[in-house]
C-alpha cells in the first residue's frame, strides 16, 4: 500500500489483506470499547488510546509515548503482524487513529494506513460491520525503536526558531483564549496554528494534496522545512503529521507536546 490513507473502497475491496485497529476515542469522552462493542469493521480489533496508546501521564504529559515492549505486545494481541498491512479508524475524523498510525511507524512498521472518514464513511457507504467478538489471530510484530526521530523538550524552541513548529490545536486555545485540560494557557513561542480542523474537507475528510500543501504553504511550511508538530497531549498533533505525509513533508512529533511545556512554570508561555 502507499500513502498514508486509504478509501473505503479500497479498504472494502482489500480487507481480507490487512488487519483493521478500531480506535474510537474522543478527548473528555469515555473510551470507544462499548462503541466496538455495538458494531465495528468486520475482524476489526479494539485499541484503547490511554491502555494502549500511551504510558502514565505525569511531567511528561497526559499522553507520553508508550513503553516499546508493551506497545509490541498490546499490538501482537490486536493480530498485527511485520508482513501484513494495518488500517486504523476511529469515528473523530481520523486524530485518534493518526496516533495508532505514528505510532506502528515509530515503531518500524512499513505499511500502516488510516481509514479517511472513518466509521461514519464506512457505514455510509454501506460497509458490512459486526458487533461479535470475533478476534484476530495473534501477530508477530516486532517493535524497532528509534525508527522515526521525535522533538525532545530541549530541541523545541531551536526548532521554532530554526524551522517550523507547529500546533495542532484549536485557535482559541493556541491564543490562550480558554484552556479546557492544562494548567496554563497559550503556545509555545514561535509556534504557528495549523489545528487539525485545516485538514479536512466538510465531509470530514481529508482536503485534497492541493488543498493541504496550500494551507500549510500559508502556515509558512515549504517542502524541504523542518517542521515538528505539538498539540496538547501528542495525539492530535499526529493529524497533522499525516496530513503533512500526503504532501511529501516530514515532520517530527514532539510527544509531550503542551502538557508536558506547562508541567515546568518556569518555561515560556506566548499568548495571543
Amino acid at each position: 500500500m502507499t500513502g498514508p490513507l486509504i478509501t473505503v473502497e479500497e479498504l472494502s475491496q482489500r480487507l481480507s489483506e490487512v488487519s483493521v485497529l478500531d480506535v474510537r476515542y474522543r478527548m473528555g469522552s469515555p473510551p470507544g470499547r462499548d462503541e466496538y462493542a455495538a458494531g465495528h469493521l468486520p475482524g476489526a480489533a479494539y485499541v484503547d488510546m490511554d491502555e494502549d496508546l500511551a504510558g502514565a501521564s505525569g511531567d511528561h504529559g497526559r499522553h507520553p509515548l508508550p513503553d516499546p515492549a508493551e506497545f509490541q505486545a498490546v499490538m501482537r494481541r490486536a493480530g498485527v503482524s511485520n508482513d501484513r498491512g494495518v488500517v486504523v479508524y476511529d469515528d473523530w475524523a481520523g486524530r485518534a487513529a493518526a496516533r495508532c498510525w505514528w505510532l506502528l511507524r515509530w515503531a518500524g512498521h512499513r505499511d500502516v494506513r488510516v481509514l479517511d472518514g472513518g466509521w461514519s464513511a464506512w457505514l455510509d457507504s454501506g460497509g458490512a460491520w459486526s458487533n461479535g467478538h470475533d478476534g484476530p489471530n495473534v501477530g508477530d510484530f516486532t517493535v524497532k525503536t528509534g525508527v522515526l526521530p521525535v522533538l525532545r523538550i530541549g530541541q523545541v524552541l531551536r526548532t521554532a526558531r530554526s524551522g517550523v513548529l507547529v500546533d495542532a490545536r484549536a485557535p482559541e486555545r493556541y491564543r490562550g483564549q480558554v484552556e479546557p485540560v492544562d494548567p496554563v494557557a497559550g503556545h509555545i513561542p514561535g509556534a504557528v496554528n495549523v489545528p487539525t480542523e485545516t485538514n479536512l474537507a466538510g465531509n470530514g475528510r481529508f482536503r485534497t494534496p492541493d488543498e493541504l500543501r496550500s494551507a500549510y504553504a500559508n502556515a509558512g511550511v515549504e517542502p524541504d522545512a523542518e517542521v515538528a508538530v505539538y498539540c496538547g497531549s501528542g495525539v492530535t498533533a499526529c493529524h497533522d503529521i499525516l496530513a503533512l505525509d500526503v504532501i511529501g513533508v516530514s515532520a517530527t512529533l514532539y510527544p509531550g507536546s503542551w502538557s508536558e511545556w506547562v508541567a515546568d512554570r518556569s518555561r515560556p508561555v506566548e499568548p495571543g
